[in-house]
């Protein structure tokens, strides 16, 4: 195991002290980090902050093997920065396993794209923003990943995902900023908090399958703020579905056109909290504040069933764990991820025929989402609660 132990930081090196797995002999290594300096022999900064965090996690890691608890120390460690990622946390310390160093070396690689190929998809992205980075490379007989690595290093492009978010209100910045500050303290104070958050949420899944806005995509160099039109009398079905570190619940068909409070209440009586409580006494409910959850019927029932123990939009005399932010599909698991790629498999060409059909494509793309896949988005609802916590809760925008 690697015990490495910063000792100091001269001639562009950090020395690091390991010690064997068979032996008891430590040995030395030497890290090179390209340290900058001014005209003036003077470190810039932030050139070395990048490379010390990187080192920071790397030790933090070999200690506990626990990305999160590395997470955490980081958070104390650099207030005011989002800690990295689990998957750069990784990706970092085996790196240093296998190659002693956390900077990549400069390699050979593959020659450089000229500038005319630069400028072809250039020409072609500016004509049509929306145009895939597939079709793109049909067209210009270009390999698509040349075609990405172009838009995104050489052209300084990215591809904005259409969401639709309501303006915030000033009262709600400090609303959510103030909820995420809860939820990061209950996670650091309960290593299983974050185990027993259940999110939850339902959508319409519309026959045409023009409302399919997770697929869409405009290529651009700043946020082009489109207004898109959609389809509101088309055939549809409303989908309820539960979505939890370990498990996935779900679908649940609403019988309903338009979900009401007390076809709400019904679903999670009969349907929800049974499933709930067979898996687990000890999980915390999160629904938002859309107006059927926000049924007078409902709320009693939370508070009979589970006081202290749901999170949403409540009113005096309530007993919720946390009031859930207003306007925040953002921090909820299922609108940041699950409805997105469960359309993204429902509304493949050809798009189905009847709403028998489409219940079926919903059903079996659920059985798609794999445990990795929720581990994931657990990984990044933290990452989204540090963001709109310096963001001192502002939306979040697709980067």
């Amino acid at each position: 195991m690697i015990h490495t132990i910063p000792s100091c930081c001269k001639n562009r090196t950090i020395i690091l002290t390991t010690m064997s797995d068979t032996s008891n002999e430590r040995e030395t290594l030497e890290v090179y980090i390209p340290i900058f300096y001014d005209d003036d022999d003077v470190i810039i900064a932030f050139k070395m902050a990048a490379i010390q965090q990187k080192v920071f996690c790397v030790l933090e890691y070999d200690k506990t093997f626990s990305a999160i608890t590395v997470q955490r120390a980081f958070r104390r460690e650099y207030p005011g920065n989002p800690p990295p990622c689990k998957q750069s946390i990784l990706r970092w310390y085996n790196q240093f396993k296998e190659t002693g160093t956390i900077v990549k070396g400069k390699s050979s690689g593959r020659p450089r794209v000229s500038n005319e190929t630069v400028e072809q998809v250039r020409a072609s992205f500016v004509r049509s923003p929306q145009k895939s980075t597939y079709r793109a490379s049909r067209e210009l007989d270009i390999p698509q990943p040349t075609v990405w690595k172009i838009l995104r290093t050489r052209l300084r492009m990215k591809p904005y995902r259409i969401q639709m978010l309501q303006t915030l209100k000033p009262e709600d910045l400090i609303k959510r900023f103030e909820f995420c500050n809860n939820m990061q303290a209950a996670m650091e104070e309960d290593d299983g908090f974050q185990d027993s958050l259940v999110f939850s949420d339902e959508a319409n899944f519309h026959l045409s399958g023009k409302v399919n806005r997770h697929n869409v995509r405009i290529w651009g160099t700043q946020q082009p703020y489109v207004t898109v039109q959609h389809e509101r009398d088309s055939a549809k079905v409303n989908v309820f579905a539960a979505i939890s570190k370990s498990k996935l619940y779900g679908p649940f068909f609403f019988a309903e056109k338009t979900v009401t409070g007390m076809s709400f209440l019904d679903m999670l009586e009969q349907w929800l909290l049974p499933q709930l409580t067979e898996d687990s006494n000890n999980f915390i409910l999160q629904i938002d504040g859309a107006p059927p959850h926000w049924h007078i019927a409902v709320r009693d029932y939370l508070n009979t069933q589970l006081p202290r123990r749901w999170i949403g939009r409540c009113g005096e005399g309530d007993l919720p764990l946390y009031q859930w932010p207003p306007r925040s599909p953002d921090l909820t698991a299922c609108d940041f991820f699950l409805w997105g790629c469960i359309k993204d498999k429902v509304y493949i060409p050809p798009l189905p025929a009847t709403l028998v059909e489409l219940k079926e494509r919903i059903t079996h793309a659920f059985t798609t989402i794999t445990r990795d896949m929720l581990l994931r988005v657990c990984d990044e609802f933290q990452y989204r609660l540090d963001v709109c916590r310096v963001t001192k809760g502002s939306h979040i925008e697709h980067l």
